[in-house]
């Protein structure tokens, strides 16, 4: 039973990561990239890891797939582009060179890790004191670092913010009106 949710899992995500990278629309990408995180919210779950499964679903899923569709649409990006124009030359074959380089890296790693690995299941204790650990987990992350995840929403609200504001494009209109107040 596990093989048959490993495998569902496993198609789900990679299905979408290659809806993520093969969508020629941002929206579309984006709906891509929720299945993969679903994906992964189920492999969590499989692995016991039931908290991990809710962030991931809540928080990523929820919260940054909903911010990015926001950003997308706001600053209209769903819009046909010259994919011709290159803004910064040669920066295709930089990406192609440092993908192959990753690529190697990470196949590098897996024989390493195929021969440091004797198949032990890793072990793990609870934390000190009674009670669950996710109970645990979300008292401290309620009520001794609640400051520090405050700051990081400012910090994501102004990303944003300041992404909106470097993006927008004035439109015809106000192009116009400003070029015709600098000729009077």
């Amino acid at each position: 039973m596990d093989y048959v949710v490993f495998g569902i899992a496993a198609v789900a995500c990679l299905v979408g990561a290659l809806g993520v990278i093969l969508a020629s629309n941002p929206v579309h990408s984006a709906l891509s990239l929720v299945g993969t995180l679903f994906g992964i919210a189920i492999l969590f779950v499989e692995e016991g890891a039931h908290f991990l499964a809710a962030v991931q679903v809540v928080v990523y899923a929820g919260a940054i797939v909903v911010l990015f569709l926001f950003v997308i649409m706001l600053l209209g990006v769903d819009k046909a582009e010259a994919l011709e124009a290159e803004p910064l030359g040669g920066q295709r074959p930089a990406a192609a060179v440092v993908a192959a380089g990753s690529l190697v890296l990470v196949i590098l790693l897996g024989i390493r890790a195929a021969e440091v690995s004797n198949g032990a299941k890793a072990v793990g204790g609870a934390l000190n004191g009674p009670g669950a650990n996710v109970a645990k987990l979300g008292r401290a992350l309620f009520t001794d670092y609640v400051f520090a995840f405050e700051i990081t929403s400012v910090l994501l609200v102004i990303a944003v913010v300041g992404a909106v504001v470097l993006a927008r494009r004035p439109d015809r209109d106000e192009i116009e009106i400003t070029e015709t107040e600098a000729a009077e």
